[in-house]
């Protein structure tokens, strides 16, 4: 190749390495992203397919246990034990006021005067004081209420109707509750032979001596002689909420006892919810009532769920669902063992 032609090709190469570039071409514009769309409560919900008849029922079910369950517990614990203390220092009141002005009873019937001075004989109310006692070995000092029932003995110990009054010749019987409402007889176990147990009465002050306890299937001991006067006092046995049979303690009176009036009340036509663990069935109507109230809140708690989301729905919800529940609760300790 000659140096002409060498030159002229170099030159052309030139010529086209330095030609000018075209235009860069603009970029492919990228789809937007799409922003993440955030589901509010009422479409999420709306998106989910409806509970079957039977996951609803389930569901409110579940709810009306867990209220029941918590508020029973709340009841019989902390609640109940409020409750008794406020009753016992009402039904002070009303019998040192009783003791003070003559009145307090004596038997099984009260007699009240109307305006125009005729006097009207009735059978005490369950509930009424009849009594005081005191036991300084264990720091009990409690009102006794007549009759035995799961209800009276929600405000302290209870007299069994078909026996005497405390301090009256015959044997007086005292049951009261071992744990629940606060336990006035959790205590008495302690007791020993000696110990002594003092009793307020219309007809005065009585002091007892502590023969021993007994539990089932220990030796029972005699009777009392005529004329004088023996108290049993009676709870359940066994662990607190737990009873395993009757726990008694039996005391014996020192010095004489009272005549008191018999009593309206026998052994045989004394109803079962007064006898050891019995429960008071006079009040299902009543819960049967609160639990349909409790079926309504359930279901409206349910539906504000869904509708109008969580936080809505226990705030409007859970106050009525917990004082309907202590009212439920509150019947269904009535059938619970009277001693428990």
């Amino acid at each position: 190749m000659t140096n002409a032609t060498a030159a002229a090709a170099t030159e052309s190469r030139w010529s086209r390495s330095s030609a000018p570039l075209p235009p860069p071409s603009a970029p492919t514009p990228l789809p937007p992203a799409s922003m993440p769309t955030v589901p509010t409560a009422n479409s999420t919900r709306g998106d989910l397919p409806p509970l079957s008849p039977r996951l609803q029922f389930a569901r409110v079910a579940l709810i009306i246990v867990f209220i029941v369950s918590i508020t029973l517990f709340l009841q019989l614990l902390f609640i109940g034990s409020l409750q008794q203390s406020s009753a016992q220092e009402r039904a002070f009141d009303k019998f040192r006021s009783q003791l003070a002005n003559g009145v307090a009873p004596i038997g099984p019937t009260t007699t009240t005067r109307d305006e125009d001075g005729e006097e009207t004989v009735r059978e005490l109310p369950l509930g009424a004081p009849v009594a005081y006692i005191e036991i300084p070995e264990i720091g009990l000092r409690q009102v006794v209420g007549e009759g035995s029932t799961s209800s009276v003995l929600f405000s302290g110990p209870g007299h069994r109707r078909d026996t005497p009054l405390p301090g009256q010749a015959g044997t007086s019987v005292i049951m009261a509750r071992k744990a629940a409402f606060g336990g006035p007889f959790s205590s008495i176990n302690e007791l020993e032979a000696g110990d002594e147990i003092i009793a307020t009465t219309g007809q005065g002050v009585f002091t007892y001596e502590v023969i021993g306890v007994r539990r089932e299937g220990d030796p029972v001991p005699p009777p009392p002689e005529a004329g004088s006067s023996r108290l049993l006092l009676a709870t359940a046995d066994g662990r607190a909420f737990m009873p395993d049979g009757i726990l008694r303690v039996d005391a014996a009176i020192v010095g004489d006892a009272a005549v008191g009036p018999a009593r309206l009340t026998t052994a045989a036509a004394l109803p079962g919810s007064e006898q050891f663990m019995g429960a008071d069935t006079s009040t299902v109507v009543v819960l049967v009532l609160w639990l349909q109230a409790l079926i309504g809140l359930s279901v409206g708690a349910i539906w504000a769920w869904h509708r109008w989301g969580h936080a809505q729905a226990w705030i409007v919800f859970f106050p009525p669902l917990l004082l309907v529940g202590l009212a439920t609760s509150g019947e269904v300790a009535r059938l619970l063992p009277n001693l428990l």
